[in-house]
């Protein structure tokens, strides 16, 4: 048990370790957006239209989680849009490809796995936001980025302040409330066992890309590290796998549970971003696709 709790704890330090970067880059990046050109880069961003999906796809496919933490804290303060931070989401893999790589999983197979997850992702984004359009939502009105700084009670807007310390207090709050929620994860997944899991899938291959969807909403790196063991194992079919990944979005789900002040929305995103992983998954299974 101590082991558990011992490897827990480091790999949580270590997973928020490699996070605060990416976070602090982006809170930095979103404060001088604010003081100099928000509007003008707000309207830049949408011009760029389907570019902005296939982008969001791209960068996803890197394998670090700490895009999507990104990605959900620029939707957040309005910079980009639903459909543009559900394609990185989609694309996100977190620890799969360095799993893959150091099986030596064969390189065309990687390759079509990832070539998958940027045409989903592109298109399942693209469609959400044509989708939003369609009904009349419009998702980044009611956002601007100085509402993470009144909510995070940053202190940007006092004398002295500076973006440097305003993206240092969002990291820190950010931070603090991943290594508390991934820690408990971790720990749960460590103490349940990975052999649990795969017995869960085994009894139920039709509703294993259910199972493995709700297993990807674990908003931590070990719900790609268990998806990604099983698959080589032969214990998950391609579309069970492609599910997990799909709907992996690490802890892009806990900021954007964090940063964004809307819950019903919240809770919408997260369940289209199920609903888009489960259904690809099933569709991939039943065409036959294998990688």
């Amino acid at each position: 048990m101590n082991e558990i709790i011992i490897d827990a704890l480091l790999d949580t330090i270590k997973d928020t370790a490699t996070l605060l970067p990416f976070l602090f880059v982006t809170y930095l990046a979103m404060e001088w957006l604010e003081g100099k050109t928000e509007d003008q880069s707000v309207q830049l961003l949408t011009k760029v239209g389907k570019a902005s999906h296939l982008l969001g796809a791209g960068i996803g496919l890197i394998p670090q989680c700490g895009f999507s933490a990104a990605a959900a804290s620029l939707y957040s303060g309005g910079v980009i849009t639903a459909g543009t931070m559900l394609a990185v989401f989609l694309s996100t893999s977190d620890e799969m490809l360095p799993i893959f790589i150091s099986s030596s999983v064969d390189l065309s197979s990687i390759i079509k796995i990832l070539a998958f997850k940027l045409c989903i992702a592109f298109i399942s984004g693209l469609m959400a936001d044509i989708l939003l359009r369609m009904i009349g939502r419009k998702d980044r009105e009611d956002k601007h980025i100085h509402d993470l700084c009144e909510q995070d009670h940053c202190g940007c807007e006092d004398e002295g302040g500076g973006i440097v310390r305003s993206a240092f207090v969002h990291t820190i709050k950010i931070a603090v409330f991943i290594i508390i929620i991934s820690l408990v994860l971790s720990l749960l997944v460590g103490f349940a066992g990975k052999e649990a899991v795969a017995g869960a899938l085994g009894s139920v291959p039709i509703l294993g890309c259910f199972i493995c969807g709700l297993i990807g909403l674990i908003p931590n790196c070990a719900a790609s590290v268990v998806i990604a063991e099983l698959y080589l194992e032969n214990m998950l079919s391609a579309g069970q796998m492609m599910s997990g990944l799909l709907v992996g979005a690490g802890v892009g789900i806990l900021v954007l549970a964090r940063t964004n002040r809307h819950p019903k929305e919240n809770a919408l995103i997260i369940a289209g971003l199920y609903a888009i992983g489960v259904v690809w998954g099933l569709l991939i299974d039943l065409a036959g696709i294998t990688f």
